[in-house]
């Protein structure tokens, strides 16, 4: 399993750095140079009329305001920067992992793993698969439980389904009576993360796009290990 190296998406990078040196100096000269003009009001002033010592109080405060306003905006940049960095290394790193979700995955003839969940007081269960259109292609029994189960898909005749993608759902039954259908859950590659707005979104192999809400485990498909 990979671990980010979150540490080095902290630190400022080359780019803002730079930015927070230029920002530090160009207040510096400022400041030196409100200092001079200030001086000089002082020494030219009409000392018949002299300026009130609260206006150059007023000055300097109003002058450490702007400063300060300018270095609270390229704070805040900087940790936008940073904090962007960090989510685009932290998708990277998704990429290739296996996500486990109700999305429809591709067949290509392999075998397909798929993670059922009964009703509760069901004593029958049976493995509803639905092709790209969304209709029902097959109905077959499978046992009542949890147990991940192995779809082969193959027809009722035995003879290879097309390639597509599929989606899965368990229809749960107590005394010949439906319980409910729940949907199940498979394991498919992502192949891309990209941001949308707030959420981050995984393209799964065959195409199928979910959120990280819609994904309830990633494993590593070269470990074959959940985490």
């Amino acid at each position: 399993m990979d671990i980010l190296n979150t540490q080095a998406a902290a630190l400022p990078t080359p780019a803002a750095a730079a930015t927070q040196t230029e920002t530090t100096a160009a207040l510096a000269s400022d400041f030196e140079t409100f200092l001079k003009m200030l001086t000089a009001q002082a020494r030219y002033q009409d000392p018949l009329e002299p300026i009130d010592s609260s206006e150059y109080a007023a000055q300097l405060a109003q002058f450490s305001m702007v400063e300060q306003q300018v270095l609270s905006n390229d704070l805040l940049s900087d940790l936008g920067v940073q904090m962007g960095a960090g989510n685009f290394g932290q998708m990277a790193a998704w990429i290739g992992m296996e996500a486990r979700t109700t999305a429809p995955v591709p067949f290509d003839g392999t075998p397909a793993t798929v993670l059922p969940k009964t009703e509760a007081g069901a004593d029958d269960a049976y493995l509803v698969v639905y092709g790209p259109d969304g209709v029902e292609v097959q109905r077959q029994q499978i046992p009542v439980g949890n147990a991940p189960f192995e779809w082969q898909g193959l027809s009722d005749l035995g003879a290879p389904l097309p390639n597509a993608t599929y989606s899965f759902a368990v229809e749960s039954m107590a005394v010949g009576q439906p319980l409910g259908t729940t949907p199940a859950e498979t394991f498919a590659a992502i192949t891309e993360a990209r941001r949308q707005g707030q959420d981050t979104v995984f393209v799964l192999a065959g195409g199928a796009t979910v959120t990280t809400g819609q994904v309830s485990a990633l494993r590593d498909a070269s470990l074959l290990t959940e985490i």
